[in-house]
């Protein structure tokens, strides 16, 4: 028999007691350094080291508590905050770099310089988080290079038995009107290219445990859940997202891209309709709280009273209207000797 326990445990540890993911996102890098940049008048390439620092132990004090889990980058979150996370919550680390080549015909991934999936295992990781930047209509070299890229952590992260976390986004190309480098939903995003995406890497052979996934339409214009010719429209574009993921046996998370956290409560209202295990969200929870930056007794105060109320108000959405996931541990059942479990863990 075929088993994956380090995989299995990992994602219990990232979820709820109840099976549902309440994960909250502070490996953004250049978002935050954007927002640092813009408070001190400065140029984002000349944020401190301290700074960047500063804002992710503070984000990791205020909401560790609430998170199920949380994601962080291992240059910036790790030396900030990992000794303050609360032991309750899962630890999801990021492997890409965010610094992507954008060429012609797409944007090509690649992983940090000296990180690999082994040393976040080895640093007591929960889960491996991987960012690949997708569109089905990009070059067939640029689909290639994506695709490897992927397929090779899949397979690391089954050698090291460890959840593997992909995130998919679309992005504009070069020479688009709407093109930008900046971490936000893509202007000409079409729900097809979503859709595709999910299907591509639904498939087997990339090792995929946990999809963290943009909505198929913009969060920011999603109609109302009222029953009306648009809001059915929308929905269906979820459903079939959800589809793929059912079929696939992969569960499924949503990313927030950038809305507020108003519009991410209706994104996660369609999600739920749609199958959706829980959220892995950052912006959306804490990012107005940080406009105060750089007093951060002032972010501390707004992150407590918003960050915090948007986080409960989120995990109750997802307790309520969420899908549970739940372990697997059948193939114990099927043991009949000592030994079994040594003789087949592979």
């Amino acid at each position: 028999m075929t088993l994956h326990l380090g995989k299995t445990w990992g994602l219990r540890r990232m979820a709820d007691e109840a099976g549902h993911f309440t994960m909250v996102a502070l490996d953004q890098r250049p978002p935050i350094a954007n927002l640092v940049a813009a408070r001190r008048g400065i140029a984002p390439a000349d944020v401190s080291f301290a700074d960047m620092v500063a804002v992710k132990r503070l984000l990791v004090d205020v909401l560790g508590r609430g998170a199920s889990a949380m994601l962080m980058d291992p240059n910036y979150a790790f030396p900030a905050a990992l000794d303050r996370l609360p032991a309750h919550t899962g630890l999801v680390v990021t492997l890409e770099d965010h610094r992507f080549r954008d060429t012609p015909g797409g944007r090509l991934s690649h992983s940090i310089q000296d990180w690999s999936v082994e040393k976040i295992k080895r640093a007591g990781g929960d889960g491996v988080k991987v960012l690949a930047w997708y569109r089905p209509d990009a070059t067939p070299e640029v689909l290639a290079h994506q695709r490897d890229y992927v397929r090779r952590i899949g397979a690391e992260c089954r050698h090291w038995d460890i959840p593997f976390v992909l995130e998919l986004l679309v992005y504009p190309f070069p020479k688009s009107t709407g093109h930008t480098t900046d971490y936000i939903e893509a202007p000409e995003k079409m729900p097809q290219l979503v859709l595709d995406s999910v299907a591509e890497f639904a498939k087997p052979e990339y090792g995929v445990d946990l999809f963290k996934l943009e909505a198929p339409l913009p969060g920011a214009t999603l109609p109302a859940p009222d029953g009306s010719a648009a809001h059915r429209a929308a929905q269906r574009c979820f459903d079939d997202m959800g589809t793929l993921c059912r079929d696939a046996g992969i569960p499924w998370v949503m990313l927030s891209a950038g809305v507020t956290g108003a519009q991410f409560l209706r994104v996660m209202a369609y999600a739920y309709a749609a199958g959706a295990n829980g959220f892995l969200a950052g912006r959306a929870i804490w990012w107005q709280a940080l406009q105060a930056y750089p007093d951060i007794e002032a972010c501390r105060g707004a992150l407590q009273a918003e960050g915090l109320r948007t986080l409960q108000t989120l995990g109750e959405l997802t307790t309520r209207a969420g899908r549970a996931w739940q372990p697997d541990y059948s193939a114990f059942g099927r043991m009949r000797a000592e030994g079994e479990l040594c003789a087949s863990y592979g």
